[in-house]
C-alpha cells in the first residue's frame, strides 16, 4: 500500500499491528477469529474462513448477531470485487394498513412487527457455493462444536449481555418472549465473564443447515418452525416468505478518494453515506488529525451525507434517486460550499435526477473477505424460535409508516439497512478490507477510518484505536473521552454541542486487513473497544 515498514505506517498505535503471509482473521471475538483460520489450515480459502467465523460468531457472541440476522459481503477474488446482498424483506402479510387498523403509529423494537426474513445462512450458502472451497458441514464444524460443548464468556460479551438481560427482563414480560430466556439466562440472569454457556439447540440448527446446505432454513423443518411460531402469536412472517426469499449479487459503488478506489454495498445498505461524506470532503487537504478543523469538516460532511440517506436510501428497487447522482463531482461540490466555520443544521439536498459483528479474512492466495452481519439492537426482535436456538432480527424497525416517505412499509420490500462492509483498492489492486460496527456510526466510523489511513498515515491499529466523534442529531455530537479537551473547547466554539462519552460502545467496533500486493504481506487491525483479536499464520 505504501513502502515501508512494509506498509508505510508509523508505528504509531496503543497496540501493535499483526502481521501475517499465509492467512488473516480479523473480527470481534478471539474463539471466531481462530476458528476462521483453523479453516484456512484445513485447506480452505478466506470465503471458507469467512463463513466459518460468521457462523461461529452467532455462537460465540450472540448479543450482536445470530442466525436469525442480516449480512452484507464484498469479497475480492481473482482481481475482481463481488458484492452479496443478504438483507431479508418483510413479509408479505405485514401492510400499514393492519398495522394502522390495530393503533400502531410506528413500528416497534420488539416482538413480530419488525421481524423480516433472515439473510445470514442464505449469505453462508451463496458464499460458499460461488467462492468456497469445503463443505459447509466442514467450515460450520466449529460453531457447532462450541454451542454443544460450550465456551467461557469474554468480558465485553458479558456486559453486552447483561445490559440486553436488564431491558429485556423490564419490557418483555408476554409469552412469546420465554424461548429467549430459557435460551440466553438459563439460570435466570445473564452469564458471567469466565462462565460457560452453550446451546443445544443452536448447534443442532446449525447442523442441520450445513447438511442440507441451508435448505432446511428456507424450506424445511426450520421454516416450518418459524412459521408455527409466528402463527401462534399472530405474527406476519411465513414458511412462504422464508421460500420465496432470495439474497442479491450486486455491483458494489465507490468513489475515488485521493488515489484510492473506496468500496461500498449499494443501497439498502448505507455505505453511500461514507461515500458521500467523503465524495464532499475530498478535494480538502488534510495534515493534522487532531485538529479542530479536520475534525468541524468531518462532522458537517457526515451531517450532510447522512440527511441525505435518510431520505434517499430504501430497496434499490424503490429508489427514486440515482446513486450516480448523489455521488457525483458536481453534487459532491455543492454540498461542500455548505460547509462554513461553524456548526449548521443539515438540511436535505437535491441532486439532479439521471448488537453488529465485522471480519475481515484474507488468504495466501489473494482472496480477500469483507463481512458483516446483524440481528440490529443486540439480541434482535427479543424472539427465540422455541427449540431452535434462532433469535429472530428486528430490523424491520426502520421502515417508515408515513407513506411519503421513501423508506416505507411495503410487503416484500427491504428496509434501508444500516450494517455495512467496505472494501478499498488502488489502481484495481487490493488494498484490503475493512468495517466499523455500530448502528448509525458506522459510516461515521468508515470515514474516520480512512482517512486516518489515507490522510494521516496511520497503521491498521492506530486508525482504529484512535478517538472517534459520532453524529447523533441537528448539531448534537458526542466524543469519546479520551478526545483532548483543547480539541473538544475549539469544536464547542464552533457551535458544536459536545457530550463527552465515557462508555466507548457506542462508537462502534471495527477491524482491517491490508494486504501489501508486492510481498504478499498482510497486516491487521483490531479493536481495542471490544474483545477483538486477530488470528494470523
Amino acid at each position: 500500500m505504501f513502502d515501508n515498514n512494509p506498509m508505510g505506517y508509523p508505528y504509531n498505535s496503543r497496540r501493535t499491528v499483526t502481521y501475517g503471509k499465509k492467512g488473516m482473521v480479523a473480527t470481534s471475538q478471539p474463539l471466531a477469529a481462530q476458528a476462521g483460520l483453523d479453516i484456512l489450515k484445513l485447506g480452505g480459502n478466506a470465503i471458507d474462513a469467512a463463513i466459518a467465523t460468521a457462523s461461529c460468531l452467532t455462537v460465540v457472541e450472540p448479543t450482536s448477531n445470530g442466525i436469525g440476522g442480516d449480512a452484507f459481503a464484498l469479497v475480492w477474488t481473482k482481481k475482481k470485487l463481488h458484492g452479496l446482498n443478504a438483507s431479508g424483506v418483510s413479509p408479505m402479510s405485514l401492510t400499514i394498513e393492519n398495522l394502522k387498523n390495530q393503533g400502531i403509529t410506528e413500528i416497534p423494537r420488539y416482538g413480530f412487527i419488525p421481524v423480516t426474513v433472515p439473510g445470514v445462512v442464505s449469505a453462508w450458502v451463496e458464499l460458499s457455493q460461488k467462492f468456497g472451497k469445503l463443505p459447509l458441514t466442514k467450515v460450520l464444524a466449529p460453531a457447532i462444536s462450541y454451542a454443544k460443548e460450550g465456551f467461557p464468556i469474554s468480558p465485553t460479551l458479558a456486559f453486552n449481555w447483561q445490559n440486553a438481560f436488564i431491558i429485556y427482563q423490564k419490557y418483555l414480560k408476554s409469552e412469546e418472549y420465554k424461548p429467549w430466556f430459557e435460551t440466553f439466562a438459563p439460570s435466570g440472569r445473564a452469564p458471567l465473564a469466565g462462565e460457560i454457556w452453550k446451546s443445544n439447540d443452536h448447534a443442532k440448527t446449525l447442523e442441520l443447515i450445513a447438511k442440507t446446505n441451508g435448505i432446511a432454513f428456507y424450506h424445511g423443518e426450520l421454516a416450518d418452525k418459524i412459521d408455527a411460531f409466528s402463527k401462534c402469536y399472530s405474527g406476519y412472517i411465513r414458511k412462504s416468505d422464508l421460500e420465496n426469499y432470495h439474497p442479491q449479487w450486486v455491483e458494489p459503488i465507490s468513489i475515488n478518494y485521493k488515489g484510492f478506489d473506496v468500496w461500498e454495498i449499494p443501497p439498502n445498505g448505507q455505505g453511500l453515506v461514507t461515500l458521500m461524506g467523503l465524495n464532499i470532503l475530498k478535494d480538502d487537504y488534510f495534515t493534522n488529525r487532531d485538529d479542530a478543523e479536520t475534525i468541524h469538516k468531518q462532522i458537517e460532511a457526515i451531517k450532510l451525507a447522512f440527511v441525505d440517506g435518510l431520505k434517499y436510501i430504501t430497496d434499490s428497487k424503490n429508489m427514486k434517486m440515482n446513486v450516480s447522482n448523489l455521488l457525483s463531482e458536481e453534487y459532491g461540490k455543492l454540498r461542500r460550499k455548505l460547509i462554513t466555520d461553524a456548526a449548521v443544521l443539515p438540511e436535505v439536498g437535491n441532486p439532479q435526477k439521471g448488537g453488529t459483528v465485522y471480519l475481515a479474512t484474507a488468504d495466501s492466495h489473494g482472496n480477500m473477505v469483507s463481512y458483516i452481519q446483524s440481528n440490529y439492537m443486540g439480541f434482535g426482535s427479543g424472539l427465540v424460535v422455541p427449540n431452535t436456538g434462532i433469535a429472530l432480527q428486528n430490523r424491520g424497525h426502520n421502515f417508515s409508516l408515513n407513506e411519503n416517505h421513501e423508506n416505507v412499509l411495503r410487503p416484500g420490500k427491504r428496509t434501508y439497512h444500516t450494517i455495512i462492509p467496505g472494501f478499498l483498492t488502488k489502481n484495481n489492486e487490493a488494498v484490503g478490507s475493512f468495517g466499523i460496527m455500530g448502528g448509525f456510526m458506522q459510516p461515521q466510523g468508515h470515514l474516520q477510518v480512512l482517512m486516518n489511513t489515507i490522510d494521516f498515515k496511520l497503521n491498521p491499529q492506530a486508525a482504529l484505536d484512535a478517538p472517534r466523534w459520532q453524529w447523533l442529531k441537528e448539531n448534537s455530537i458526542s466524543v469519546e473521552q479520551s478526545m483532548p479537551n483543547d480539541l473538544i473547547n475549539a469544536l464547542i466554539a464552533k457551535g458544536h454541542q459536545i457530550k463527552i462519552e465515557h462508555n466507548t460502545s457506542s462508537f462502534g467496533r471495527g477491524q482491517i486487513i491490508w494486504r501489501n500486493n508486492k510481498t504478499g504481506v498482510l497486516v491487521g487491525g483490531t479493536e481495542s473497544r471490544c474483545d477483538g483479536a486477530i488470528a494470523a499464520w
